[in-house]
């Protein structure tokens, strides 16, 4: 990237970056390279370094090179899914008898591949509130661990972490600080120019952005890392394919101004619930009364589309869960559409009876794009039935 590019606005880079027209048919809009292979001029006379599929494609370069401009980094990886991407980087950055230090409401399957998957290859895992740095500091003077790993906002309860002040505190104990931006995107949070190490997304989310496509991404600016986890992406081979690439990359285009109305739909809908008689509290870092305000308005430039909810029991839950008609009861988040999420039986099932367990009385709502009223109405109706 040149400096001119470098220095291009947020929704420049999203839309350029990696997105130079076709030299051969000025076709502003590059071609997705489905090839699995490419021919060679004599051997090891390789074009542009491309041999294999696995090895390096044009359309998954393509995105590399735009989430590295969007996310201000020197590297950038794209896998087929966002545990990929983890699992990935914790083979690079880890040996057997390290420890991992996370939130205790990160997301399911991250608490799971530690503590499931990589448990058994001799990674520990410990817990603790990222959202509070005394406890952190604490855990890091009883312990080394090797990888401080941060979600902000969390999911589903949207804590919100000062990337900063953390990342101080784990390089002052030598750990490596990772931060997944997935709920936040590049659009509002930059964790590597507040000091993490490096940055962690399911592009299934808010990056692909559409509900269509499945991915991972790693960013950061350390050679050495990135030479870890460029080996292992081609080693151990979970790749995003061409056509994967290419949505993502379409998706991201539309990044800054999806996340705009993400969050003005989001802040709408849990100012309505938190004046809601039937709703108990509500997760929100764009409400004053959420304990990370003011830290989330000094370190995001939005508050994103996640609102979280808990009504007065697991029952009212439940039954408002199955009881909306435009937010539709499906597992992810960060598309156009809205959807509703029970995380006690859906996407954090698996941490039941952990310290990471989400309450069963706690609703997740991805807010969506669609014209605000609307929205509004359905939660209204159905809480109306709870």
């Amino acid at each position: 990237m040149t400096a001119e590019q470098d220095a291009r606005g947020f929704a420049s880079k999203a839309i350029h970056a990696g997105q130079a027209f076709d030299p051969t048919t000025g076709a502003v809009i590059p071609p997705v390279h489905f090839s699995t292979t490419f021919a060679q001029d004599g051997i090891g006379g390789l074009r542009q370094g491309y041999e294999y599929g696995r090895s390096g494609n044009p359309t998954r370069t393509a995105l590399q090179t735009q989430l590295a401009a969007i996310e201000g980094g020197a590297h950038a990886f794209s896998f087929s899914s966002g545990l990929a991407a983890e699992d990935t980087l914790l083979r690079a950055a880890l040996a057997p008898g390290d420890e991992v230090l996370m939130g205790n409401d990160v997301y399911g399957g991250t608490h799971r591949l530690v503590a499931k998957v990589l448990a058994a290859w001799g990674i520990g895992l410990r817990v603790t509130d990222m959202s509070d740095l005394d406890a952190v500091r604490e855990a890091l003077e009883d312990k080394p661990v090797k990888v401080l790993w941060v979600e902000t906002p969390s999911n589903p309860l949207l804590r919100v972490t000062d990337i900063a002040g953390l990342a101080a505190l784990g390089h002052e104990a030598g750990a490596l600080v990772v931060v997944d931006n997935t709920f936040a995107t590049p659009a509002l949070q930059q964790p590597l120019a507040l000091g993490a190490d490096v940055v962690v997304h399911s592009t299934t989310k808010y990056l692909g952005g559409h509900s269509d496509v499945v991915g991972g991404a790693l960013v950061l600016n350390d050679d050495a890392l990135a030479e870890k986890v460029g080996f292992l992406q081609f080693a151990v081979g979970a790749i995003s394919g061409p056509l994967d690439a290419w949505l993502t990359t379409r998706g991201i285009k539309t990044l800054d101004v999806r996340m705009q109305r993400h969050s003005e739909n989001a802040q709408a809908v849990a100012e309505y619930l938190e004046g809601h008689p039937k709703v108990s509290r509500v997760y929100y870092p764009g409400l004053p009364s959420h304990p990370g305000h003011e830290l989330a308005a000094r370190q995001m430039s939005g508050f994103g589309g996640i609102v979280s909810l808990a009504l007065e029991s697991g029952e009212a839950a439940r039954r408002f869960s199955e009881s909306t008609r435009l937010f539709q009861l499906a597992e992810s988040l960060g598309g156009v559409e809205s959807l509703l999420n029970y995380p006690d039986e859906m996407t954090h099932a698996s941490v039941r009876g952990t310290e990471a367990a989400v309450p069963v009385e706690v609703v997740r709502l991805s807010v969506g794009i669609e014209s605000v009223d609307d929205l509004l109405a359905d939660l209204d109706r159905a809480l109306g039935e709870v």
